[in-house]
């Protein structure tokens, strides 16, 4: 019985995982493939032979696939087709050039290639098959001998170039940018996030540990895991919404407020941030502590101009817009990330438009506070 269990469970490892992008993703994905495929091989074909550019269509196809279908990937990125080209293009023309155009060349040629693309980070699966098909490339008569690793790079920057204007264009970000790393205080802090639970080291001990290939990046891996716990933690919260945490005895200015007038709102009610409504009551910005200090921190060296800034400078010119809100129904854990990592003090609170209430991380705490009560009951 438990040898049929294990059977069963061998025989569905070849079961392929459900797909988690749209089919609009596939469309995009298979017209990008299809013209950067078109557009590298013609131009190869124009500048080397028709020949040469069919003789290494099917790794330009393989690396059209990666490019356009999982950019995101680690081994889809610039530098891994540039690099593992390159690689791939040295190795088999020095195979070539001590041994001979043989089976037992391009085999050598492709383990070597794989061999110096991992220390380079340049690993790229169709440059393997670039080696191959390199030891089996023949210039025309009269051509130098590297006649063919020249073809092979030219189509391979035509097919960059391709990914690099189609994603961007079809708002897929190529190449995957790296997340900013410096927190919104300028401090060598890291996000509040990050203080506990998952950070950027234990992905890279876990990625240590697990020392297989994985064709994804550190990056893409943390914001799954993240993305992870956060919907778990939506889970594990129940349905704490905007419009239960929030204040909704509003103090509130006007673009008209002089700046003293403000000022004085703020510390006497101990607010951090006022929100800024026109005359029809709709939100239009935003003025913190921070943007009064800031002013009156660029006229430091001036009293006639501090008292100025108090008397005749009004809110409208110091206000920050357009602001940063959330809806009435919002969940609680899509407020922490913005009332932590992105430094908000406070976040206006809308429903329909309309500005009903606002949040603080005061209110926030003391949300997280009840819900942990709730649990240990």
């Amino acid at each position: 019985m438990k040898s049929t269990a294990q059977f069963s469970s061998w025989l569905s490892a070849f079961l392929p995982d459900s797909l988690h992008t749209r089919p609009r993703e596939w469309s995009r994905a298979a017209l990008g493939a299809a013209i950067g495929f078109l557009f590298s091989t013609w131009v190869c074909s124009q500048l080397f032979g028709l020949h040469m550019a069919v003789h290494f269509s099917g790794p330009l196809a393989a690396s059209a696939v990666l490019l356009f279908a999982v950019s995101s990937g680690a081994l889809a990125q610039p530098w891994s087709i540039l690099g593992s080209y390159l690689c791939a293009c040295v190795v088999a023309l020095t195979i070539t050039h001590f041994i001979d155009h043989s089976l037992v060349g391009a085999a050598l040629a492709l383990g070597l290639s794989l061999l110096l693309m991992c220390p380079l980070r340049c690993l790229h699966p169709p440059a393997g098959a670039i080696a191959f098909c390199m030891v089996f490339a023949t210039p025309a008569p009269g051509e130098p001998f590297w006649q063919p690793a020249l073809a092979v790079m030219t189509a391979g920057v035509g097919l960059l170039a391709c990914a690099l204007l189609y994603n961007n264009l079809t708002r897929v970000p190529y190449p995957r940018p790296h997340p900013a790393t410096s927190t919104v205080h300028r401090t060598r802090d890291p996000l509040p996030s990050e203080r506990a639970g998952i950070n950027a080291d234990d992905l890279d001990h876990a990625l240590d540990e697990l020392g297989s290939f994985v064709d994804v990046t550190r990056e893409d891996l943390e914001l799954i895991v993240r993305s992870t716990e956060k919907h778990a933690l939506r889970r594990s919260m129940g349905d704490i919404r905007a419009g239960q945490m929030m204040s909704r005895d509003l103090i509130h200015a006007t673009p008209h407020t002089r700046v003293a007038e403000g000022l004085y709102l703020l510390t006497h009610h101990q607010l951090k941030a006022l929100p800024i409504l026109d005359e029809h009551r709709q939100l239009v910005g935003i003025v913190s502590l921070v943007d009064l200090v800031g002013a009156m921190r660029a006229n430091s060296f001036n009293l006639r101009a501090i008292l100025g800034l108090q008397k005749q400078q009004v809110l409208g010119e110091l206000m920050t817009s357009p602001v940063q809100t959330v809806d009435v129904d919002a969940h609680v854990v899509d407020l922490i990330a913005l009332l932590s990592d992105d430094g908000l003090h406070c976040l206006p609170v809308l429903d329909s438009g309309a500005l009903v209430g606002v949040i603080t991380q005061t209110d926030l705490v003391a949300a997280l506070h009840r819900d942990l009560l709730r649990h240990l009951d």
